[in-house]
C-alpha cells in the first residue's frame, strides 16, 4: 500500500526534506536503510535512491520500493562513485533541506523532525544528529565522536576547530543542510574524505552547526569498505586525500582563521602521520613526488612536532622517528606487528 500523505494531513511542517541515498551493490542492507527513512515521523520528505550502476539486485529493489511509497524516486546511472551519486541526488532534489543516508546505515524515526526543529529554532544552516557505530555482530563500538550533553549551537569557527582536533563529525550523513549551501558547490568526485572538504567550504559561509545529543544515526561498521581494508598491502587513496585536504584547510585557516594556525598545523602533521603509517613500504619511493612532499613537510615542521600542544607524546615520537628515517621505521613497525 502506497504512502502518500501530505504535510497538512499529518500535521507536520510544510518544508520539504530531501533524503539522498547512494546505492551500489547493497541489497542485503538496503531495505533496512530505506525503511528507516520511510518510518520518519516527519512525513513531508522525499527519498531519492540513486542506483550507481549496481550489478546485483539493488537497482531492482529500489524500483520495487518506489512502487510502495510515492515519496521514493529512483535514478539509475553508470557507476561513478558515492560523490557522483550524491551530486545527482542534489541536482534532482526538490526540498528546502537536504540530508544523506548511506545505504548500509539506518536512522531513528524522529531524526529529521528533531533536526529540522532545532535548525529552525537556532537559525543554523546545518543541524547534526549524534551517531553510534554497530559492527557486523550487532555490538556497539566505541564512540568516534562524543555527543554533547544537550543541544549545542557551535559557531562555524568553533566547529572547524573541532574538526582540526579530530573531535568533530564531518559526515554529511548525520546532518540536515539548508539547500542554499549546495547552490554553488558539490561533492568532489573521484575523491575520498570528500565530506570533510565540502563541509569546510560550507562552514566558511554558514552560520554554524546545531548539534543534537541523541545518537539517532547508526553506522553499520563492516570490513572491506574504502577505509577499512583487511589486507595490509592495500593502500586506499583516502590516505592521499586526507593530506590534500590538510593542505587545503591550512591555506583556509591562514587566510580566514589565523588564530587556528596551531590547530591546522597539528591537523597537517597528524594526517601525514596517518599516511606514513599506512603506505606500503614498497611505495615509499623518493621519486614519488607525493611521498617526497609528505616527508619534506614533516622536516619543515620539526619544531611544531616538538611544541604543538595538541599532539600526544605518542604522536610526537612517531612523527620524529618517521621524519628521520621513514622506511626504516615502517619496516621495524611491520616486524613488531607480526
Amino acid at each position: 500500500m502506497k504512502q502518500n500523505k501530505t504535510a497538512a494531513e499529518t500535521g507536520y511542517g510544510e518544508e520539504l526534506v530531501s533524503v539522498i541515498v547512494p546505492v551500489y551493490n547493497i541489497e542485503d542492507c538496503l531495505k533496512r536503510c530505506v525503511d528507516s527513512i520511510r518510518s520518519q515521523d516527519y512525513r513531508n520528505l522525499e527519498i531519492l535512491l540513486v542506483d550507481d550502476g549496481s550489478t546485483d539486485q539493488s537497482g531492482i529493489l529500489c524500483d520495487r520500493m518506489a512502487k510502495e511509497d510515492d515519496r521514493i524516486r529512483v535514478f539509475h546511472k553508470e557507476n561513478g562513485g558515492s560523490s557522483s551519486a550524491r551530486n545527482l541526488g542534489i541536482k534532482e532534489a526538490k526540498g528546502e533541506w537536504i540530508g544523506f543516508v548511506d545505504s548500509d546505515d539506518w536512522i531513528d524515526a524522529g531524526m529529521y523532525r528533531l533536526l529540522l526543529q532545532e535548525a529552525k529554532r537556532s537559525g543554523a544552516d546545518i543541524a547534526q544528529a549524534s551517531r553510534d557505530e554497530i559492527d557486523g555482530d550487532g555490538n556497539r563500538r566505541p564512540d568516534v565522536c562524543i555527543p554533547p550533553k544537550k543541544v549545542t549551537f557551535c559557531p562555524a569557527r568553533d566547529f572547524l576547530r573541532e574538526l582540526l582536533l579530530h573531535r568533530g563529525d564531518c559526515s554529511f550523513c548525520t546532518k540536515l543542510v539548508r539547500r542554499k549551501l549546495f547552490e554553488k558547490r558539490r561533492f568532489p568526485e573521484g575523491k575520498l574524505n570528500e565530506d570533510f572538504r565540502l563541509l569546510v567550504e560550507m562552514l566558511a559561509e554558514g552560520t554554524g552547526v546545531c548539534i543534537l545529543p541523541q545518537q539517532m544515526y547508526h553506522v553499520f561498521y563492516r570490513m572491506g569498505s574504502n577505509t577499512r581494508k583487511k589486507d595490509p598491502d592495500d593502500f586506499s587513496r583516502v590516505f592521499l586525500d586526507i593530506v590534500e585536504n590538510a593542505d587545503f584547510v591550512e591555506e583556509l585557516v591562514n587566510s580566514r582563521y589565523p588564530e587556528l594556525k596551531g590547530e591546522a598545523v597539528r591537523f597537517g602533521l597528524f594526517q601525514r602521520l596517518d599516511y606514513l603509517l599506512h603506505i606500503p613500504v614498497g611505495r615509499m619511493d623518493r621519486k614519488d613526488p607525493f611521498y617526497r612532499n609528505v616527508v619534506r613537510y614533516l622536516r619543515r615542521h620539526i619544531r611544531d612536532t616538538l611544541t604543538n600542544p595538541w599532539l600526544t607524546r605518542k604522536n610526537r615520537v612517531y612523527l620524529l622517528l618517521l621524519t628521520a628515517a621513514p622506511k626504516t621505521v615502517r619496516r621495524t613497525h611491520a616486524a613488531l606487528k607480526r
